[in-house]
């Protein structure tokens, strides 16, 4: 079928699955990816050459690439590779057609786990087994074997209509991938493309109870979606002639483990799910809470926007048994933003719905907020297919006895426009001293020409320029002559002043000013022509944009009426928030980041803080135009 073949990102449980498959038929496999790991070690010890990093060198002599909608359309061999390129799902569905036979698995959930249980039980039986499944259950890997081909045969991509295999086992059917399928019934009619081109179809939620499955502790000590999942197996079990007396000896060396991932424990009362479908996190969740003795924190880190917005008001429900949740921001998985689809968004509803939650701007946040929070008889349960994975590492060594966590010291001044995060993070604020802590206030009042548009502005006069203030088309660093930082005294020219920043670092302990003075009016004058800005503001939350006005393009944006949980968008002012008595924190982020997609999706523009603390991930995000609107 295949001659030589090249699989671009070779490393995920899907691709490495199809390169033992395209070996083991004969292909001259190759592969390369962004990093080594223990799979592409298992690769290569298979004896398939595996390069790091990507390079159209790569594919020069390769009859066929193959790659996945993880790879990004730019990547240098998918663009030297034209007219080779293949993606997985679509070799995978040949491999299972030309099969003499083939059982794959599909769903909305548990594929991964039911194609492992019927592998495994088949191989407990006696038969011979050849599989692909897109996870691993400690020694079973992704692939291997020879006989009946066991695949995990995937949705997300479409491919799984182009199946046309001997037994076709459909877990469930829950509507998801809108990013794929704009509507249930689409999601559905890709599903019934298989069931019809199936020599048999076994129905996971559809199977009656077996009695002699009941005697089984192992399958009894199963959770309810698991039992499903081994209900599954067995169905396939029986329909290719084995009795329920083999079967019952059988079945307990095939539910043994679950696969990586799937309510996975890596520490002390630390457990991972690669859940991020509402019905599979119930499952999770409900799985944590029974082994619970505490508090039990969920991490979510929601995975695409679409599916985010799709299914938005069916997740606040999937995290309802939690004591408390942590929102991460979304693992956007390639796809560019979505509006209604952001972490802003979920935390919205999840707090509308009245579910304890908290907003993190990074998993790593999150879980430091865990890892300072938990107390005996807790449960942490990390919910997510993106980043959130990669805290396994750190988790492991966070919870190792001995382990140590420093202190992260921030200087603050009065701290009027510094956001503080309602987490549990290792963070000392301190209050500056010396000259420059001094409220900038007492500077306005003894020197009245020398700034008087700083008139009424919080702050201290070290915070006033470091963050370069200012207010009425003037700065501060109009008026700096020279700063003294660690003891050095630094000329004005060399502090880097730039609109609302500076490069200074560490504590300025003193600041020289110019022979100034200002006779556009006194501090009096400033004072009365500015807006009263009313209690629980840190003033304007964001930075004017080159050439316009971040308050006129939230405005325009829609921004003023939003409101997130106590936070509302001040309605004399589109660029102040302000906190009632019952926000938090957390409502505060929420609504900045909701105020900022608004100006992104209406202007492409993006906005940048200027509250200290405010932290937004735009790695996924493309670059914004600059131009003026």
């Amino acid at each position: 079928m295949y001659r030589k073949v090249h699989f671009t990102g070779i490393g995920g449980v899907g691709m490495a699955a199809l390169a033992v498959l395209l070996k083991n038929r004969g292909c001259d496999v190759s592969g390369c990816d962004i990093s080594r790991s223990a799979r592409t070690d298992w690769l290569e010890s298979l004896g398939v050459h595996v390069d790091i990093g990507h390079s159209p060198a790569h594919v020069a002599d390769a009859d066929e690439v193959i790659a996945t909608p993880a790879v990004s359309r730019g990547n240098p061999e998918l663009s030297a590779a034209k007219g080779r390129v293949r993606m997985r799902g679509e070799v995978l569905a040949e491999i299972v057609n030309a099969a003499d036979d083939s059982i794959a698995v599909c769903g909305s959930h548990g594929k991964t786990t039911t194609a492992t249980f019927v592998a495994k039980l088949l191989l407990a039986l006696g038969e011979e087994v050849e599989w692909a499944i897109g996870g691993e259950t400690g020694d079973f890997p992704v692939a291997g074997g020879k006989g009946v081909l066991v695949v995990e045969a995937d949705e997300s991509d479409g491919t799984l209509a182009l199946y046309r295999a001997r037994t076709l086992v459909v877990t469930n059917c829950d509507y998801d991938h809108p990013d794929r399928f704009r509507t249930r019934d689409e999601y559905v009619a890709c599903f019934d493309a298989a069931r019809r081109q199936s020599s048999d179809v076994v129905e996971g939620e559809g199977l009656s109870p077996l009695a002699f499955l009941e005697g089984i502790p192992a399958f009894a000590a199963l959770a309810p979606h698991n039992r499903k999942n081994a209900r599954a197996a067995v169905e396939v079990a029986l329909r290719r002639g084995h009795s329920p007396e083999a079967i019952a000896a059988a079945l307990p060396e095939a539910v043994a483990s679950l696969p990586d991932r799937r309510f996975q424990r890596i520490a002390d009362g630390v457990y991972t799910d690669y859940a991020h479908h509402p019905a599979e996190m119930a499952c999770a969740v409900s799985m944590a809470r029974q082994i619970c003795r505490g508090t039990l924190r969920v991490l979510f880190q929601p995975h695409r926007h679409s599916r985010t917005k799709a299914l938005l008001a069916d997740f606040p429900a999937s995290l309802s048994l939690a004591d408390e949740v942590v929102l991460c921001p979304v693992y956007a998985a390639f796809e560019p933003p979505v509006e209604g689809g952001d972490i802003a968004d979920l935390y919205k509803a999840t707090r509308d719905a009245g579910v304890r939650v908290m907003l993190a701007r990074s998993c790593a946040e999150a879980w430091e907020h865990a890892r300072n929070s938990t107390s005996k008889g807790d449960v942490t349960l990390l919910l997510g297919a993106g980043d959130i994975i990669a805290l396994a590492a750190r988790v492991k060594a966070d919870m190792s006895p001995g382990a140590a966590f420093p202190v992260r010291r921030i200087l603050i001044g009065q701290g009027s426009n510094t956001w503080k995060s309602d987490l549990n993070l290792s963070v000392e604020y301190a209050t500056t001293s010396g000259p420059a802590g001094a409220s900038g206030a007492s500077l306005v009042a003894a020197r009245p020409s020398l700034c008087p548009w700083m008139a009424g502005i919080p702050g201290t006069i070290g915070g006033w320029v470091k963050m370069n203030a200012g207010a009425f088309g003037h700065s501060i660093s109009e008026v700096v002559e020279s700063v003294k930082v660690d003891g050095r005294w630094i000329p004005a020219e060399d502090c880097g002043f730039g609109y609302r920043t500076s490069s200074i670092g560490g504590e300025i302990e003193d600041v020289k000013w110019r022979d100034s003075v200002c006779e556009e009016g006194s501090p009096a004058d400033f004072l009365a022509r500015r807006r009263k800005f009313p209690s629980g503001t840190k003033g304007s939350v964001f930075k004017n944009p080159k050439g316009d006005f971040a308050g006129r393009l939230l405005e325009e944006a829609g921004a003023k009426g939003l409101r997130v949980g106590g936070a509302y968008v001040w309605d004399g002012h589109a660029n102040v928030i302000v906190s009632g008595p019952d926000a938090t924190p957390s409502d505060f982020l929420a609504l900045a980041r909701l105020m900022r997609e608004k100006v992104w999706f209406r202007f492409g523009i993006r906005l940048e803080p200027e509250v200290r603390g405010l932290v937004f991930d735009d790695r996924t995000r493309p670059e914004a135009t600059s131009r003026t609107v």
